[in-house]
């Protein structure tokens, strides 16, 4: 049985790649090299000793529940635990969709099993909040609400397709986002909808708000509001 790693992401260019290349992206925004950022740093919000008012912790999750079971009920576990413990990155570091959390923390000599809980508690809950469809920022831009929207996705990938009201990500000037206020409407994009939630998350780390992930990307976009947008 294979084992369970981030390899396995639906957004191309990313197994893996969700994860380092979000990396890249949200700690491009404070002007530091992708090269020497971890997750673990950079979404220290997902800490479960900190204290984060917006979450509600409903989502049960026991140490005896297998991680099939968990992800099932928790899609975001397996970012938030490759994030904050660098587990299920890669082969050396994945897991069995039959081990229970309880032995997956064993294994990477976690000792604070409830810890690991929140943290998947607290990542699937913000995902939940900061999500917003295509067809809700589309109604945004009709109604001419004042958000900054911006695409996190590369270079390479605007010039095949990009939404016209979006803002691409300034990589020349990446501080200039941490100056903005903290109360400033935000919204991510990129090609699914997984590096933009990775870049709303560390925002959200950071002291901001009101921040938002376009659920879906520009997939969503192309599918649900202008068909005429490349799919790629």
């Amino acid at each position: 049985m294979s084992k369970v790693t981030n390899r396995g992401a639906t957004e191309r260019g990313e197994g893996r790649s969700a994860v380092s290349g979000a990396a890249a992206s949200a700690a491009g925004l404070l002007g530091k090299s992708p090269v020497r950022v971890r997750f673990s740093s950079s979404l220290a919000f997902l800490d479960p000793r900190l204290e984060t008012p917006f979450v509600t912790q409903t989502l049960q999750i026991e140490p005896s529940m297998t991680m099939e079971q968990i992800l099932k009920v928790a899609p975001s576990a397996q970012r938030a635990l490759f994030q904050r413990y660098h587990i299920g990155g890669c082969s050396s570091c994945g897991f069995q969709p039959t081990d229970t959390l309880a032995q997956v923390c064993k294994d990477h000599n976690i000792l604070d099993v409830p810890e690991v809980i929140r943290t998947i508690q607290l990542s699937e809950d913000v995902d939940r909040k900061v999500q917003v469809s295509a067809t809700e920022i589309k109604r945004w831009l009709d109604e001419k609400r004042d958000f900054a929207f911006i695409d996190v996705r590369t270079p390479e990938e605007l010039a095949i397709a990009k939404v016209a009201a979006a803002e691409p990500l300034d990589y020349q000037d990446p501080g200039k986002y941490m100056s903005l206020p903290k109360d400033r409407t935000i919204v991510f994009m990129c090609r699914s909808g997984m590096r933009s939630l990775d870049v709303a998350a560390y925002f959200i780390g950071h002291g901001f708000t009101n921040v938002h992930s376009m659920t879906g990307g520009i997939l969503a976009w192309s599918a649900q509001v202008d068909a005429s947008v490349p799919r790629y």
